[in-house]
């Protein structure tokens, strides 16, 4: 048998590839985490964490040292979708939070600290040059330098533009071309403990959350074909969105804008074969999507975990590994589908479902079933818990559609248009 220098280099060292690092090398295996980046450094994305995020880093040990780093538990949601803002508090199950806002900086860090601490080698500063074949076998990869790596398996971390996928060509589906540009920044003395969204259907979102170090991220998005002439007066046109919210608009003006304002009209949406012969991708280089639902982070999680788990059988010989490797992409995909198609709808920023509008207008004084929406449209609670007849029939009440209009509680076809509809 070939003598490797690993069993796993990872090319890209933040959000999914120190995820992916630590839990192999938790496993035991030899890992090479590599970026050209060296940290802590921030990138210009979003970070919010929600859905099976949280739970998963409690799971794995690190989710007080996110809150330790300065990042506060968001418990607190107003969801305003044009009809009115539908506030709730204490959004929390089994002592987790709702969600969490780090910074990249501090996240990444974190994760590269307990890769690290779990055996993985870093190598930071160092950028890849060419991924190294053997016949049609990706075998490792050359560094800057020319310095030849090699490993069992090849797995790229490196982003949505991933130089590990352009070089072993890997297939893209479910492409769709950017729906929204982003555009965002950080506000001091602007006091919000809450995940706030304000949705114009056609026009633009606006997200709002804490992060580290006492600053609110604020995050404006608007329909692709405005890019150029949201950028040709970016100041104006971001306060002049957040003024279509005025009581937003009103504390983003008392507060003090603490950093540049960042964004991209460069928000693709694709999900691409995430594996081959000696080689694997995770996070954005395997599944990339428009912001809008914040899927990002929590999915890199997610698909850090499932393929580190397929790549430990793989690597163990416990079943080979192309074939570990192909369960890992059906697992993937059985996950991500359903919230990545609802995430095209809500990036198209069409007009909100009347039933979801009815149902939020039900929920409006009900803080009990509000919260148990919110959990159960994360999937922080099984969604059959409270999308099912006899409960939706409970909250809507005398609201209920009128025969024939479609029923929430009857329509096998409405309850994914309650679902779909909602943002976050």
């Amino acid at each position: 048998m070939t003598k490797h220098d690993y069993d796993a280099i990872i090319v890209g060292a933040r959000c999914a590839g120190a995820a992916t690092a630590m839990l192999l090398a938790r496993k035991g295996h030899r890992v090479l985490l590599v970026d050209r980046a060296r940290f802590p450094s921030e990138i210009p994305h979003g970070h919010f964490i929600h859905r099976d995020g949280p739970p998963r880093l409690a799971r794995w040990g690190l989710l007080n040292r996110i809150v330790a780093s300065g990042c506060p538990p968001v418990t607190s949601l107003t969801f305003d979708l044009g009809d009115f803002p539908l506030s709730v508090q204490n959004v929390e199950l089994d002592g987790i939070a709702w969600g969490y806002g780090p910074r990249r900086g501090p996240f990444d860090q974190i994760l590269i600290d307990a890769a690290t601490t779990a055996g993985a080698e870093l190598r930071q500063g160092v950028a890849v040059d060419s991924v190294l074949m053997d016949e049609k076998r990706v075998v490792g990869v050359s560094v800057v330098g020319s310095t030849r790596i090699t490993s069992r398996l090849t797995i790229g971390a490196d982003g949505k533009h991933s130089r590990v996928a352009q070089a072993v060509k890997a297939p893209t589906y479910e492409s769709v071309p950017t729906l929204m540009c982003w555009y965002f920044s950080y506000f001091r003395a602007l006091p919000t403990t809450s995940f706030e969204i304000y949705v114009v259907p056609g026009r633009q979102a606006v997200f709002v959350h804490p992060t580290n170090d006492s600053a609110t991220a604020v995050l404006v998005g608007w329909p692709i074909d405005e890019f150029a002439s949201v950028r040709l007066d970016l100041e104006a046109r971001f306060m002049a969105a957040l003024d279509l919210v005025p009581s937003l608009g009103q504390r983003v003006r008392s507060s003090q804008r603490v950093e540049r304002i960042y964004g991209t009209g460069d928000m693709p949406n694709f999900l691409r074969k995430p594996f081959g012969q000696g080689w694997a991708l995770v996070g954005d280089a395997g599944c990339h999507k428009d912001p809008f639902r914040a899927l990002g982070m929590s999915d890199a999680l997610r698909d850090a975990e499932l393929l580190a788990e397929a790549a430990h059988q793989g690597l163990s010989g416990n079943e080979p590994l192309e074939s570990a490797l192909a369960r890992y992409e059906l697992q993937r995909n059985e996950a991500t589908l359903p919230a990545y198609h609802e995430n095209l709808h809500a990036a198209q920023l069409e007009p909100i479902s009347p039933d979801l509008l009815r149902l939020r207008q039900a929920l409006r004084d009900s803080p009990s079933d509000t919260i148990q929406f919110f959990l159960a449209r994360d999937g922080r609670i099984p969604s059959e818990a409270f999308f099912n007849a006899p409960n939706l029939e409970r909250i809507l009440g005398s609201t209920r559609p009128s025969p024939g209009n479609g029923s929430i509680s009857g329509s096998v076809e409405v309850r994914p248009s309650v679902r779909s509809a909602a943002p976050g």
